[in-house]
């Protein structure tokens, strides 16, 4: 029996999550690549279930990776509503403060 490749999706699902954090719009690309890659995956065990031995374990790998692509794209929608709506004099003085906290000169 072979096994679906699960591992790939968990961490591309999980770098999508982190970057949710730090990156704003960017956590879409890995969290899209994941559930693409879990869809395709699960279309080859459902076409010949007997041949694959983990499919009920993509179909998790799947599921989490569509809730954080789901959070990524908010957080992605979130960020764009905020610069579209915040004067952008604004957006460059908050990001000139957090580098003048952090000790970054410019």
């Amino acid at each position: 029996m072979q096994k679906l490749n699960t591992t790939l999706v968990y961490i591309l699902s999980i770098a999508g999550f982190i970057c949710c954090c730090w990156l704003g719009g960017l956590s879409v690309i890995p969290a899209a690549i994941a559930f693409f890659i879990a869809n395709k995956e699960l279309t080859k065990y459902e076409a010949n279930p007997a041949e694959y031995a983990n499919g009920p374990a993509m179909k998790t790998a799947k599921t989490v990776a569509l809730v954080i692509l789901i959070l990524s794209a908010l957080n992605f929608i979130y960020t764009i509503y905020g610069l579209a709506t915040t004067p952008w004099e604004e957006v460059i003085a908050g990001y000139e403060e957090g580098f003048k906290s952090s000790g970054v000169e410019f």
